[in-house]
């Protein structure tokens, strides 16, 4: 199993990745925190935070291999392995690049990168990418990656955006890898005001959540 196959595995039990688009690094670190202590494991943080290296550096040193770490809204190709040195075990790009597509690849690292019409979504299987970023998941929901999983079977998509909680056992029996969730999950306001416990409480609902979608799953 190569480290890709490894972390695309860990990404599956995870089952929900958390979007950090935090104010400071400070913030995206306790944010990490917070949702590890409510049962979210995976965690991403967006090059819209500031000093995205010290955030994951700081998440990573805090809690070891027990997050599944990486890094997202990459733009710029340099990002990838800036990313990779600081800890990140999967990057993201909300669409396809192919420059920054080979420099993702190029780190070992797993690969996702943004889709969602079919044509799309064969560029990025030409492109190699490791999981399609659904994004964004609310143009067609569930329905839309039903559809895309018909021609599209052996690929892994990962739904991002109009993800929530109430949905997260939808997208799962749709076939997703495991969900994105930002907002819904860590909410602009509750980051900048330092609300910590409230990204604890809405980490909860969304474990819950997956929980229950998993082990309906199993029982099916």
């Amino acid at each position: 199993m190569t480290r890709r196959d490894e972390t695309r595995e860990r990404v599956r039990a995870a089952g929900v990745l958390a979007v950090l688009r935090a104010p400071s690094a400070t913030a995206a670190a306790a944010a990490a925190d917070a949702l590890i202590e409510g049962g979210i494991a995976g965690i991403e943080v967006t090059y819209s935070t500031p000093d995205v290296p010290g955030a994951l550096a700081a998440i990573r040193a805090r809690h070891g291999d027990r997050v599944v770490l990486g890094a997202g809204t990459l733009l710029e190709p340099a990002q990838a392995a800036e990313a990779v040195a600081a800890g990140a075990e999967y990057l993201v790009s909300p669409g396809l690049d192919d420059a920054l597509v080979r420099a993702m690849l190029a780190t070992g690292a797993l690969t996702m990168a943004g889709a969602v019409t079919p044509t799309e979504v064969m560029r990025a299987r030409r492109l190699r990418v490791d999981v399609v970023k659904l994004f964004p998941g609310s143009f067609g929901g569930p329905g839309l990656l039903r559809a895309l999983r018909g021609p599209f079977p052996e690929l892994a998509f990962l739904p991002t955006g109009g993800v929530s909680a109430a949905n997260v056992g939808d997208w799962l029996a749709a076939g997703a890898l495991a969900v994105a969730a930002g907002g819904e999950l860590c909410p602009a306001s509750a980051l900048v005001a330092g609300r910590f416990e409230q990204v604890r409480e809405r980490a909860e609902q969304f474990a819950l959540a997956r929980d229950v979608a998993l082990s309906t799953t199993v029982a099916g």
